[in-house]
């Protein structure tokens, strides 16, 4: 006996492509041009933030860092199709996901500035820490939601993985959880091409990475243009308003132009042409190109917003700066609440005055 068991497609949608233009079969009711001014507005201030915090970081007042540059659509899109009771699980790019959620500036330089106190994150952004290692953020989202589901709050939980992280195996438990529990989990891979020097080609023979998530029993799957802001918004917030019927993945295509990190040369294993190729899918000229044919956008507005910004981004940095950072923080932000043993450890530092240099 021969029979077919199993037979699945994903679907690639894209609403408004890079020269401006909008599918209006595919343009949500929910999406007006109010609303796409406020995407634009989000992504520039992100540009804004990002290149700030790298230009800290080159004088040596900020840490090592990963800049979002290309990346703003699929950030922004996901962060504003976010309801206020929904968790988000970033990895280590998030960062206007941080500023739609409002995270205040002044924590987010002063994170980059090295101190780990400015990830004790606000309840109201309901958003877990910076998490650096590689997919190891998949199975505490998991988790997250799986609390959500077993406390019955209606809470979604948007979880980002990159195109490397797919690779892991935390990935593939966290989703095959999720798929097993029906969990309100909704997995964005933003798929950005390069895993640090490692292209997507060489990390996998699948056509797409949307497709890992057929394994796990996950019945919303999709693939969208992570470029086009307005396609990720429906994608993220039709996965968002579902997922209290089970887990989706969304595969965002989107392009880091770019450093992995401030550690990173990318000129030593990408060509100049990749760059110049996606530069004309650049996901902010898009919003731009189409606002200022509806008269919503131009040059002067442009200019003044981004002086406003600078205004407020600058504040923010100044009291980063002045942030006095308290030695115990390394004992104190560790559990939600102490063992006594770290309890005994921690008086002790505090004793001997350790992180002054004056153990003898």
């Amino acid at each position: 006996m021969k029979k077919e068991v199993f037979r699945g497609n994903i679907d690639y949608f894209q609403i408004m492509d890079e020269n401006g233009n909008v599918d209006a079969a595919l343009l949500p009711q929910y999406v007006d041009d109010n609303k796409i001014l406020e995407m634009l507005k989000y992504m520039v201030l992100a540009r804004e933030l990002d290149a700030k915090a790298l230009s800290l970081q080159r004088q040596g007042r900020a840490v090592t860092y990963a800049p979002l540059l290309g990346e703003e659509a699929t950030q922004v899109g996901s962060g504003m199709a976010l309801r206020r009771e929904d968790y988000f699980v970033p990895n280590f790019r998030q960062h206007a996901v941080y500023l739609v959620r409002g995270l205040p500036l002044d924590l987010f330089f002063t994170y980059w500035r090295g101190y780990e106190e400015a990830q004790k994150i606000p309840e109201s952004v309901k958003g877990l820490p910076v998490i650096v290692p590689v997919s190891t953020q998949m199975p505490h989202a998991a988790g997250v939601a799986f609390a959500q589901k077993y406390k019955n709050t209606g809470a979604a939980v948007i979880a980002f993985v990159g195109d490397g992280g797919t690779s892991e195996g935390d990935f593939y438990e966290a989703i095959n959880f999720a798929g097993e529990w029906n969990l309100p989990l909704v997995t964005i891979i933003e798929n950005n091409s390069w895993a640090i020097s490692e292209p997507t080609k060489k990390q996998t023979a699948a056509e797409t990475l949307a497709q890992k998530g057929v394994a796990a029993g996950i019945k919303r799957i999709v693939q969208v243009d992570g470029n086009d802001v307005i396609a990720v918004y429906k994608a993220v917030k039709e996965a968002v308003d579902a997922s209290k019927d089970g887990p989706s993945v969304i595969e965002a295509l989107t392009y880091r132009m770019g450093l992995h990190t401030t550690a990173d040369d990318p000129t030593k294993y990408r060509s100049d042409e990749e760059l110049e190729k996606w530069k004309l899918k650049d996901p902010i000229a898009r919003v731009k190109k189409y606002l200022n044919g509806k008269g919503l956008w131009d040059d002067e507005k442009e200019a003044a917003f981004i002086e406003q910004n600078k205004e407020m981004i600058d504040s923010a940095i100044e009291k980063a700066e002045s942030f006095v950072p308290d030695p115990k923080s390394m004992f104190e932000n560790l559990y939600s609440f102490m063992p006594d043993v770290l309890k005994e450890e921690m008086d002790e530092a505090v004793k001997e005055n350790f992180w002054q240099g004056d153990l003898q």
